[in-house]
Parts: structure tokens; sequence; C-alpha cells
């Protein structure tokens, strides 16, 4: 049996042997705590910044639409939306922002800066929800602008989901510009259906009416 002074030596030597190994994987497990900390604490900042400057950008939105100091309101706006965009790009509130500034510039009759926002959404991987609005988004705008078969063309790319009424109904738009009112009427048709879970679409079922009203 070891004496007390033999064994306080053999823990003397086991330090000389393995003291610095295990200090250094204490001071390396304690910077991943705190790095983990640091790490969360900013993201959780980050965020809470994103989510102060998109609000702001909704208000000065909704201000603008109203018409109260529309100028001054849009031009608050888009530098919200251009920091949003730059400072948090790889965050939804930046395509929130990009999204909402496409519809100020549709308001203003600004197509291809409402296309120029969109496409901003579309090639940053937005969440599938996101990227099936701006996609209709972007097909509506290309119809107004006289490319119908195009944006036809980009729909068949789309699966709509639970966007299924919007986008059957942006279809027999399209469709009915193109002069196929059969086809037009069809995809109103589907829109209808897949509206009934979602409530009722009044414009909807007159254009629906309309259009079968004038085939007889």
């Amino acid at each position: 049996m070891r004496t007390e002074e033999e064994q306080v030596d053999a823990l003397k030597r086991w330090w000389q042997e393995n003291g610095k190994t295990l200090l250094l994987t204490l001071a390396v497990a304690l910077a991943l705590v705190f790095g983990w900390r640091t790490w969360q604490d900013r993201q959780a900042a980050e965020a809470a910044n994103a989510s102060a400057l998109y609000q702001n950008l909704v208000q000065a939105v909704s201000l603008s639409l109203r018409g109260e100091s529309a100028d001054a309101q849009v031009a608050t706006a888009e530098h919200l939306a251009s920091t949003l965009k730059s400072d948090h790009e790889d965050s939804a509130y930046a395509s929130l922002a990009a999204l909402l500034m496409a519809r100020v510039a549709v308001e203003q009759g600004q197509l291809d800066e409402a296309l120029a926002q969109l496409e901003w959404v579309l090639s940053h991987e937005p969440a599938d929800e996101q990227r099936i609005v701006a996609t209709l988004r972007k097909a509506r705008i290309m119809g107004e602008q006289g490319q119908g078969s195009e944006a036809l063309a980009l729909l068949d790319t789309l699966e709509p989901g639970s966007f299924e009424a919007s986008y059957q109904e942006l279809r027999g738009d399209l469709l009915l510009s193109d002069g196929k009112t059969t086809e037009a009427r069809d995809a109103y048709r589907l829109a209808a259906q897949a509206a009934e879970t979602a409530g009722v679409r009044p414009l909807l079922t007159m254009k629906l009416e309309n259009l079968t009203a004038e085939e007889g």
C-alpha cells in the first residue's frame, strides 16, 4: 500500500505529464461554451434589429399607401428595405421587405422595379411560401407587360401548394388575355374549387360567371 508521500509524488508526476493537456482541454471547452453563447446573443440581437426595421418599413409603406406624406414615406421605406437587404440579407425579413417594395413599385406604376425586387427574393433561396408568392406576382406583372406566354410558362414550373386558388385564377387571367376562353374558364373553375376551403372569392366568382355567360 502506498504511503501518503508516494501518493503525492504520483500525483505530481501525473500532473507533470497531463496537466498542460487538461488545462488546454478546459480552456477549449470554456471557449466553445462562451463562443456559442456569444453567437446566440448576437443572432438574437440581429433578429430583433431586423424585426424592428421591418416593422418600421411596414408602417412607412402603410402611411404612403394612405397618401400621408407619400413621397417622404416611400423614401423612408426604400432606405429601410435597402438596409434590411444589405445588413440582414439571409433573413426572412429581407425577403419580406423586397416583396413589400415590389408592391409599392406596382402602386407607382414602376413594373420593372417591381420585377427587380421579386427577382431579388427569388435569387436568395426564400422559404417556399415566399418563393410561391414572388413567382405568382412576377407572372402577373409579366402578363401586364404583354408577356402572357412567358408568364404561363413560368407558372408551369411552379407547385402552388396552398396557393392553388390564386395560381389557377392567375392562369385564367393570363389565358383569357391570350384569347383562350375555354382554357381560362377551366382554370377559373379549378380556382373556385380550390377556394371553397379558403372562403369566398367574389371577384373570382364574377370572372367565372361572366365568362360562362359570354359562352352561352
